[in-house]
């Protein structure tokens, strides 16, 4: 026994050794040491591609759907001619194989067009609503990153005790209930019925308020939107993060951090929840993507004024500029935020070196 616990603290001191051999929490070189020329230019080439390929896409889908914008612009009573007029006038009378390049053109640019509904440019637009989205997203991110961890890992520190089957069974609820259904259902309790919080929109527009005051007054109206985003990613992310910590506090090297005296707070949140994070990242990042481009429901059943709401109105519009411009400017987001996740890995794991071998 003495002697497979020796062996035990031997290889948890190897792991560790090879967890910190060039990596030192306040140095960013020694990550960056760790990813290869080439394989950066690599994933950006790729990216390029595949936001490009996405473009086309986007463009495409939205100019073969039915409907005709002119008919926007003109009313469903102008005569031919005017309408003949308006397309020449922002290129729809082009053929689409043109129009396709003209656009390629302008985004390299950074012209996104102009706006058929809103008579202004498309980034102008996009950007009087990204504040508000940016601030719903990314705290249901915050909020489901924080809570979905600290309910797997007490999950998987408990696990088939009542605390587990109850956390689990939050779980299941909460990932199989659609956000639109949870959002209705927290208005009619939270907002109708007991008056608790704000039913919609951004702050009151009834008050003139300032510092303090105003940010209160956001906070009470992010409370339901933020906690119908953050339901079903809090389910997922404790999801994984209990399997992952399953597997985890098995290694050898915690039972070498408990037979050393290390409290159970740090074996489980110091050394086994670090090594269980790659999985957890990989699927924080992939909601953040998702959430920005799954906001356009939640954003509507509370009145909020963000990206997801303006891609409702200019659907009904048929506002194709703005259409491709929020298109891009997700699709972008997506990859971007995919991107920095494959580099997170090389901070959180030092082992994992991006286009080079180990030494």
């Amino acid at each position: 026994m003495l002697s497979s616990l020796t062996l035990i603290v031997a290889q948890a001191r190897q792991r560790q050794s090879t967890w910190l051999n060039g990596y030192h929490p306040s140095t960013v070189t020694s990550i960056f040491s760790r990813i290869s020329g080439r394989y950066f230019i690599r994933r950006v080439v790729q990216s390029l591609l595949l936001i490009l390929i996405l473009i086309t896409v986007n463009f495409l889908l939205i100019h073969l759907a039915p409907g005709d914008p002119v008919h926007l612009l003109a009313g469903q009573s102008g005569d031919e001619k005017y309408y003949e007029f308006i397309r020449a006038k922002f290129g729809l009378n082009q053929p689409l194989t043109t129009q396709l390049w003209i656009y390629l053109s302008s985004v390299v640019r950074g012209d996104l067009g102009y706006s058929l509904g809103y008579q202004q440019s498309v980034i102008s637009v996009i950007i009087t609503r990204i504040p508000a989205t940016l601030l719903l997203t990314v705290s249901a991110v915050v909020v489901s990153s924080i809570a979905g961890v600290v309910l797997g890992v007490e999950a998987a520190r408990r696990e088939n005790s009542v605390i587990d089957r109850s956390i689990n069974a939050f779980a299941l609820v909460g990932y199989s209930v659609p956000s639109f259904s949870v959002g209705h259902l927290l208005l009619i309790v939270f907002a109708l019925r007991l008056e608790l919080f704000p039913a919609q929109n951004l702050s009151s527009s009834t008050q003139e308020l300032t510092g303090i005051r105003y940010g209160l007054d956001v906070l009470s109206h992010m409370v339901l939107p933020v906690t119908t985003l953050a339901v079903v990613y809090v389910a997922q992310i404790m999801r994984l993060t209990r399997t992952s910590m399953l597997n985890v506090l098995g290694e050898n090297f915690v039972i070498a951090a408990r037979a050393k005296g290390l409290s159970e707070g740090r074996v489980v949140y110091g050394h086994a929840l670090r090594n269980a994070l790659l999985p957890i990242v990989t699927v924080v990042g992939h909601d953040f993507g998702m959430l920005l481009s799954g906001a356009v429901l939640v954003e509507t059943v509370f009145a909020w004024p963000g990206l997801g709401r303006l891609m409702l109105d200019a659907l009904a519009m048929r506002d194709y500029p703005v259409l491709m411009g929020l298109f891009l400017m997700i699709s972008v987001s997506v990859i971007l935020v995919n991107f920095i996740v494959d580099m997170t890995y090389s901070a959180l794991d030092p082992r994992i070196r991006y286009g080079r071998t180990s030494k």
